[in-house]
C-alpha cells in the first residue's frame, strides 16, 4: 500500500499544479473547462485512493489501481485535449470513467466481503 500512498501524493500534487495552471495560465475558455473537470475528478479519486490505501494496509483492495487508471485515462485525456491534443482523444475519456466506476464497485465488494 506504500506505493498507492506515494502515487496518491503525486496525483494530489499534480491536481493542484494543473488546476493552478489552468486557472492562471490558460486563456481558452473550453480548455479551462476541460482542465477544471479533469482536476475535480482527479482530486476526488486521489483522495479515495489515499483513503483506501490507508484503510487497507493489510488487505488487497482493487479500488486504488482502478481509480489510478481512471485518473490517467479520464483526467489525462481531458488535460491533453485542453493543451491541444486532437479532440478524437476524447474517446478515451469514458474509458477512464468506467475505471472510476469499477473502483467504486470494487470498494463495495471489499466492504461486503469484510
Amino acid at each position: 500500500m506504500k506505493l498507492y500512498l506515494a502515487l496518491a501524493a503525486i496525483s494530489g500534487f499534480l491536481a493542484v499544479a494543473i488546476g493552478a495552471f489552468g486557472a492562471h495560465g490558460i486563456q481558452d475558455q473550453r480548455a479551462k473547462e476541460l482542465i477544471d473537470i479533469g482536476v475535480k475528478y482527479q482530486m476526488f479519486h486521489t483522495l479515495a485512493v489515499l483513503l483506501i490505501a490507508w484503510l487497507a494496509q493489510r488487505e488487497g483492495v482493487w479500488a486504488s489501481p482502478l481509480w489510478l487508471a481512471g485518473i490517467v485515462l479520464f483526467s489525462g485525456s481531458l488535460y491533453a485535449m485542453a493543451f491541444g491534443a486532437p479532440r478524437m482523444l476524447g474517446m478515451v475519456t469514458p474509458i477512464g470513467g468506467v475505471f472510476f466506476l469499477a473502483g467504486w464497485a470494487a470498494l463495495l465488494i471489499a466492504v461486503l466481503r469484510r
